[in-house]
């Protein structure tokens, strides 16, 4: 299998992952899952921003300050999470997951060669960045 072929099935395999389970099934009631989802958010807006500051700086600053929202809600949610039994580099692996799997997406929609595969990426990437913008104020 080529590097290509393997990293477009590590791709798919984060998407499917729980990382984004508990996101698309609505408000988390526990701390561990409310942590995955502000970890999960705050991914996928770092990668939002890091991809933007090559083509739009000023969106580029509005998803950095998103980010530093669900940032701030992660911290805030740590010490429960961690008190009810959520492993301390867990947020950490679903942060980093989502920042790949993101990124991915985002790469994919602005630069394939082919306009299916451009448009369903962008149409994942933004479905996966609309599930977060739920959580939080504008």
């Amino acid at each position: 299998m080529s590097i290509i072929k393997t990293t477009q099935a590590l791709i798919l395999g984060l998407l499917m992952t729980g990382a984004h389970e508990s996101i698309a099934q609505g408000w988390p009631t526990s701390p561990a899952q409310r942590a995955q989802v502000f970890a999960v958010c705050a991914g996928r807006l770092s990668a939002l921003a890091d991809h933007q500051r090559y083509l739009d700086a000023n969106a580029a600053d509005r998803a950095e300050t998103q980010r530093l929202a669900f940032d701030a809600l992660l911290q805030a949610v740590m010490p429960d999470a961690l008190d009810y039994g959520m492993p301390g580099a867990q947020a950490l692996n679903w942060r980093m997951h989502a920042k790949l799997a993101q990124s991915s997406l985002l790469m994919r929609a602005d630069f394939n060669s082919d306009d299916q595969v451009k448009a369903r990426a962008r149409a994942a990437a933004e479905a996966f960045l609309n599930e977060c913008d739920g959580f939080v104020l504008s």
